[in-house]
């Protein structure tokens, strides 16, 4: 197994532990030299907060655990393309790598939307990989939602 498969497939357990809470299934890890630093999922419901996206917790995590506020040299992999705030963050913190899975033609940032790295006023673009377990963590959004657009 990979290692990037490895980290992804951290991150889907976290998307479905967030779903298992009720929370949209979105899961998150942030890695430094190999090692897991930060996993988290969605926690927006549960701490009453909009911006408690799992790529923001990971950051946050990792800057407390680091006792830094940038984070060169980390990378992220995320289950959901990252939003415009979550684009945000991850340019703000300086990640090096961005690994994502399913693409988010509506709300995501990075391929969709606003393309924020690939703006002028964006001060740092890290790298970015899509479609990492793309599937899997399609099937944990559309699983989670499909009741909802029943009612």
């Amino acid at each position: 197994m990979t290692q990037t498969k490895r980290f992804m497939d951290l991150a889907l357990a976290e998307a479905e532990a967030a779903g298992a809470r009720g929370e949209i299934p979105v899961g998150a890890v942030l890695v430094v030299d190999g090692a897991v630093i930060a996993a988290s999922g969605n926690r927006t419901r549960q701490l009453k907060d909009v911006t408690a996206h799992a790529e923001v917790e990971v950051i946050r995590m990792a800057a407390q655990a680091l006792g830094q506020e940038r984070l060169a040299g980390a990378d992220l992999y995320v289950t959901l393309e990252p939003c415009t705030m979550c684009a945000a963050a991850i340019s703000f913190a300086r990640l090096r790598r961005v690994y994502y899975g399913a693409e988010d033609p509506k709300g995501g940032a990075v391929d969709n939307g606003v393309r924020f790295f690939a703006q002028p006023t964006c001060h740092h673009a890290p790298e970015v990989y899509s479609g990492i377990g793309a599937t899997a963590a399609a099937e944990l959004l559309i699983d989670f939602f499909k009741p909802k657009r029943e009612l």
